[in-house]
């Protein structure tokens, strides 16, 4: 039987700093969507393999984002499906996964001096458009050589954050990246919200001056917030559900931050389809920067 043919949206998922749940959000935002039908292919662009470990995935002797990337292997010949017997994969997610190789792309460059490097992943994307519902670039925390393909790549941008006492200049950079990008290589892209996650409950003075950061610096066009008002809780489910290689929804349904994430995933779409009807696209990320 034919496979429908997908409206696809690609998300770049970033931050410039580790740790604030980028990978995570990510992995578990595709299972949110993949309990209300959407198909989704993760494909991790960082060198230290985050979303590939953390879906038991290989991180060696298996095509990766680096052939991708260099397309050396075609795009659909690297992906990870939920028919492979050796990788257990959630429902409708599957994956590009990382490998070390990616830490040859420098090298790969300078021997082919004629490939224009911010359009790498442009080729292999568009040979994806209309098999996947959404198709996820997961970043590094660090701006390199994977992350401005994915910026000139994408449709939409999300960035993630925790509280930390970086937080702030940590999305203050990766909103630059994204003016940039709009500005050099990428005219179409838009940034589509700020989800916050690990917040603790009750919120601790830090906490709520990340989000009343966000809710205020990171607005659109009309003044509205782009920061999703629903908040993923601090819980050591998230990292069991890591260990285990599993979504959460998988892991443990009904638990609360399993909720969280479904909830986030409705208001992900809902937004989505508010940016298509206003026909506002481009969020002009220079109005959201505040010095």
């Amino acid at each position: 039987m034919t496979e429908k043919i997908r409206n696809t949206v690609v998300i770049a998922v970033g931050n410039q700093k580790g740790g604030v749940g980028k990978t995570t959000n990510t992995i578990q935002l595709a299972g949110a969507l993949a309990e209300r039908g959407r198909k989704s292919l993760i494909i991790d662009l960082d060198m230290t393999s985050g979303a590939t470990k953390a879906l038991r995935a290989p991180t060696d002797g298996w095509n990766s984002s680096f052939e991708l990337l260099t397309g050396a292997e075609s795009a659909e010949d690297t992906i990870i499906t939920n028919d492979e017997s050796e990788v257990a994969l959630p429902p409708n997610i599957h994956l590009v996964p990382s490998s070390r190789k990616l830490a040859e792309l420098d090298t790969f460059l300078a021997q082919n001096p004629w490939l224009i490097h911010q359009n790498l992943l442009l080729e292999p994307i568009n040979r994806l458009r209309g098999k996947y519902d959404y198709v996820f670039l997961d970043t590094p925390p660090q701006k390199t050589k994977t992350t401005i393909p994915a910026l000139k790549a994408a449709d939409y941008a999300v960035l993630s954050a925790m509280p930390d006492h970086l937080a702030v200049s940590a999305l203050a950079e990766a909103l630059s990246d994204i003016v940039a990008a709009q500005k050099h290589a990428n005219s179409n892209l838009a940034l589509l919200g700020v989800i916050l996650c690990a917040v603790p409950r009750p919120k601790t003075r830090l906490a709520t001056a990340l989000v009343g950061y966000v809710e205020q610096s990171c607005v659109d066009a009309t003044g509205r917030t782009l920061k999703f008002s629903t908040e993923i809780s601090r819980s050591v489910v998230v990292q069991e559900a890591q260990r285990a290689g599993q979504t959460i929804m998988q892991y443990q349904g009904d638990h609360p931050v399993a909720d969280e994430y479904r909830t986030l995933a409705k208001e992900f779409e809902d937004r989505l389809q508010r940016f298509r009807q206003e026909q506002a696209v481009a969020p002009k990320v220079e109005e959201v920067v505040h010095a």
